[in-house]
């Protein structure tokens, strides 16, 4: 998971031939090759053909809808993640009164 992430991180830069892909992310060109498919396969990227190389781009529409998914749970989230923090914060106060 960690690789798709960090082709997806290259490609949001902007657009990429294979070599590219390969120097950025250290591996062999067809392990490259096979996780640039799952992508496409995923509707994440797309590919053209410039000359004799192939140059994949990020397609976002599917990460927006992703999103917009989960909008609602990210909202739920953030208040308990809130309410840790603040708790956490008191809790850290106390301890340093005590001190």
């Amino acid at each position: 998971m960690v690789i798709y992430g960090a082709m997806l991180s290259l490609l949001l830069e902007r657009p990429r031939p294979v070599g590219e892909l390969v120097a950025g992310l250290g591996l062999s060109q067809p392990s490259t090759s096979k996780h640039l498919r799952v992508l496409r396969e995923a509707g994440l990227v797309t590919a053209r053909t410039e000359a004799q190389r192939r140059v994949y781009a990020l397609d976002s529409r599917p990460l927006i809808a992703l999103d917009a998914w989960l909008a609602p749970y990210r909202s739920m989230w953030e208040r308990r993640l809130d309410a840790l923090e603040r708790h956490l914060d008191s809790t850290a106060t106390t301890k340093e009164d005590q001190t």
